[in-house]
């Protein structure tokens, strides 16, 4: 699948590999994607985001992201949820971070099976994945890093929800990219 995927898309991986271990973390995950992906300039992608909006609101994305993988990854709607249960998520968190450090609950116990090889967890695999059947539906014969953010959009985690709340939804972004509102795939 690599071999199909452009140059852009191949940066954006890169990245999203360097994120990954500047974090400590044992994979490589989608918000790791999307990271990479705030990073780009000049791609297809990086207009989406722009004609969205998204430029003023780069660092707001980033930082929500940071909190997430602070709170070990939850989305806001999982800490939502067990708030409900009457489980105080940053409450654990706060407390885990004065016994353990900032960051505690941030990183996977362990390190890499292979030395210099950070594996990619299931959702970035399904990012990969996604992007692939959006650039086949569309007819396209390369994968590009606008298909690895449909990709990230169409499927429900902590990327898509941080979009969302920035207002880039799987619509809006389908709509910039292809002047449609409706996804072909994804």
């Amino acid at each position: 699948m690599f071999e199909r995927f452009t140059k852009d898309a191949r940066d954006v991986v890169k990245e999203a590999v360097a994120h990954t271990e500047r974090t400590g973390a044992a994979r490589v995950g989608a918000e790791h994607l999307l990271l990479a992906l705030l990073d780009r300039e000049g791609s297809r992608a990086s207009f989406a985001l722009t004609a969205l909006g998204l430029d003023e609101r780069r660092e707001p994305v980033r930082e929500a992201l940071e909190r997430a993988r602070r709170r070990g990854g939850l989305t806001q709607a999982e800490t939502d949820a067990l708030a409900g249960l009457g489980i105080d998520v940053p409450e654990i968190v706060a407390r885990v971070e004065d016994t353990h450090g900032p960051g505690a609950l941030s990183t996977a116990p362990g390190r890499p099976r292979w030395r210099g090889h950070r594996p990619f967890d299931r959702a970035a695999k399904d990012v990969l994945a996604g992007a692939l059947r959006t650039a086949t539906a569309r007819g396209h014969r390369h994968i590009g890093d606008e298909h690895l953010l449909v990709a990230l959009t169409a499927r429900p985690g902590l990327p898509a929800e941080v979009l969302a709340d920035h207002g880039v939804t799987h619509s809006s972004v389908t709509r910039v990219l292809y002047g449609d509102g409706e996804a072909k795939a994804g």
